[in-house]
């Protein structure tokens, strides 16, 4: 049997575990799948919350990470990985996305000669200030095999140096879970819950560190929340990090005047997907979000300066504003005079990225090591 190890550690990743997880649950007699989860994410709701929605099992090593600096979290998920590494012998290990756990977890395996595949391999941003992009850049250099999920991905790797039989196109294992999940999460009663209607509320998620490590920066998102609110109800499901920095910043003075705008806890993935289908718009610095909402047909405002999802610009529902507030007011007000930007589906974002993946795998590692 084909022996793989997955790694999971923070919110995107659960959801590109959880597709790759069905898909090798079909081979029982060919996989024997091990998932660890660094615990790169403790909070309930960013972490077992998922896990259930996403009918992930639990987890066969937790690694109690937990929240670090980048150097801490980087050394202690290698500290702890390796003996679990040792003792499995795995004969591939599958990372994804491109957080602290991701380049931890290939660096540990690749110190180990044990062949390490990435999953959303390719993206740049081409931001050397954005850690997931030293993330993207470095797992990319060590690993075995790249799965790509848009064609912009290719391009990058090939100009990089990366030899072309190691690159394989093969959608996006974001969009597998979220077909998988939509009709589930469409019976979700969150909007009852918090008594709204479809279509006419904004969602909001934050969490970067170019948005609320910054105080200036996030009292001009504040004022750009404080205009938009004034048009339409804004739901803001509040990161865990991002909590944390108006406490620090002392900001809920700023934020409890503003009637319209409505924060609330971290959601799990299915409450957080039925919120977001049905939103009229989407503002948010997420990269999977962006994905999320091209494929709902739900338009995008990304509050960042560069993306590294080039497609869902060229194709999609994003539109790219950084904290320009001319341009977010007016685009939203676009979007709620029904001139909001459509798009088209990317190609091979077809609900069946992870099949192709692990045909891939199972060809090229049906021997063990």
């Amino acid at each position: 049997m084909l022996k793989v190890i997955l790694i999971a550690g923070a919110r995107p990743n659960f959801m590109k575990v959880s597709a790759l997880y069905e898909e090798v649950r079909k081979y029982p007699r060919k996989i024997n799948p091990i998932v660890v989860h660094t615990g790169q994410h403790f909070d309930r709701r960013m972490s077992h919350l998922f896990f259930h929605d996403l009918n992930l099992p639990k987890p066969d090593y937790y690694l109690n990470v937990g929240s670090l600096s980048h150097a801490q979290q980087t050394a202690k998920v290698l500290e702890r990985l390796e003996p679990v590494l040792l003792k499995e012998n795995p004969d591939i290990v599958i990372v994804v996305g491109d957080v602290n756990s991701t380049v931890a977890a290939a660096l540990c395996a690749s110190k180990l000669n044990i062949p390490v595949a990435h999953v959303e391999a390719g993206l740049r941003s081409f931001d050397r200030t954005m850690p997931e992009e030293t993330n993207r850049i470095l797992t990319d250099a060590i690993s075995d095999y790249l799965f790509v999920t848009e064609e912009a991905g290719v391009r990058n790797l090939l100009k990089e140096g990366v030899s072309r039989n190691k690159i394989h196109f093969v959608g996006n294992v974001m969009i597998d879970t979220l077909k998988a999940q939509q009709k589930k999460a469409a019976e979700s009663s969150i909007l009852k819950e918090l008594s709204l209607q479809e279509k006419k509320y904004a969602l909001l998620t934050l969490h970067r560190p170019s948005n609320v490590d910054n105080k200036e920066s996030f009292l001009n998102i504040l004022k750009i929340l404080e205009t938009i609110q004034k048009d339409i109800t804004v739901i803001w499901p509040v990161h865990p990090r991002t909590d944390k920095m108006i406490d620090v910043f002392r900001l809920k003075s700023k934020i409890s005047p503003l009637k319209n705008l409505k924060m609330i806890p971290a959601l799990g993935y299915l409450d957080f997907l039925k919120l977001m289908a049905d939103a009229k718009f989407v503002l948010t610095d997420s990269g999977g979000i962006q994905e999320e909402t091209t494929i709902l047909n739900v338009p995008c405002l990304t509050l960042r300066e560069n993306t590294e999802r080039p497609v869902t610009i060229s194709m999609g529902t994003n539109v790219l504003t950084g904290q320009n507030y001319r341009k977010i007011i007016s685009e939203s007000r676009n979007i709620l005079k029904g001139k909001g930007k459509k798009g088209r589906i990317p190609p091979l974002w077809d609900g069946l990225a992870s099949q192709r993946i692990i045909a891939i795998l199972l060809k090229n590692c049906s021997q063990p090591r």
